[in-house]
């Protein structure tokens, strides 16, 4: 699987804003930065602002709305202001703006996706998408789910067999134009569960890096996404990460990969619960 397509975002739910990691990114050749209405408690677009306003211009900018300070919320006037402000704040129009978690609001999915829509006619973005944590709610509601130009989905190895498949069926049916990836390490890199595992295993023939690399080339290839977004407030950390997304990955190793965790989820739907035994 070539990586042509690959692309770093610098994702920045819990990254700390700072102009040195920006700059870096840049030196990486990483042109992309997520964020979100909501993020470093609803002054991410702000901070960003104020402290790289020179260097916005250089970035491809994906936001997301939804979150407010009391909660989920997809009533289309909070979603027009919130799109609004997101471009005022950045002083630039967003490159993308995405629906936050959608199947926290499934009932107001409809008017929201019209909302993006609109706002994207009216030149508050060139995009509009959705960002999913688990589109299996989305897939159960009774309407034709309108084309999105992008949706950003979970992508890794920490992902559950049900979330892929739910993934598959959300592009099938939408005929999305491209999808994104997140959360690769399920939010933490660092954890020792990543010392126990070979990621290694799913690099195509001779090639080579650190778990953290191969782990995040596995990423790009379950789901298959052409972006990642992925959180750290070093450079080191993210120069790695960008090497890890110029490896190859085995398709054969990720397709056995994808059939053992249907087989695996199989079998656990089926398995009896405890009061049947």
């Amino acid at each position: 699987m070539r990586t042509a397509d690959h692309r770093i975002a610098v994702g920045l739910y819990r990254t700390g804003h700072n102009r040195d990691l920006l700059e870096g990114a840049l030196k990486l050749g990483v042109t992309d930065l997520d964020t979100a209405f909501n993020y470093r408690q609803f002054a991410s677009h702000r901070t960003l602002a104020a402290i790289a306003d020179d260097l916005l211009s250089a970035f491809t900018i994906s936001t997301k709305v939804g979150y407010f300070p009391d909660g989920h919320d997809f009533t289309p006037a909070r979603l027009r202001t919130a799109v609004e402000q997101s471009a005022n704040e950045l002083g630039r129009t967003p490159d993308t703006v995405l629906l936050h978690n959608p199947e926290s609001s499934v009932g107001g999915f409809a008017n929201a996706c019209a909302v993006l829509m609109e706002m994207r006619e009216a030149g508050y973005c060139k995009n509009w998408g959705v960002s999913t944590w688990d589109p299996r709610r989305l897939l159960e509601a009774d309407w034709e789910i309108p084309r999105p130009d992008v949706a950003m989905v979970r992508a890794g190895l920490t992902v559950s067999a049900g979330i892929l498949e739910a993934v598959d069926e959300l592009v099938d049916r939408t005929q999305i134009a491209e999808l994104w990836g997140m959360a690769p390490f399920a939010g933490n890199a660092a954890d020792p569960i990543w010392q126990t595992v070979d990621t290694s295993t799913f690099l195509a023939s001779g090639q080579h890096g650190s778990t953290l690399q191969a782990g995040v080339a596995a990423a790009f290839a379950v789901p298959r996404v052409s972006r990642l977004a992925v959180g750290t407030s070093h450079v080191d950390h993210l120069s790695e990460v960008v090497d890890g997304s110029r490896l190859e990955v085995s398709r054969e190793t990720v397709t056995a990969y994808r059939e053992l965790l249907r087989q695996r989820a199989t079998v656990s739907a089926g398995a009896p619960s405890r009061k049947d035994r």
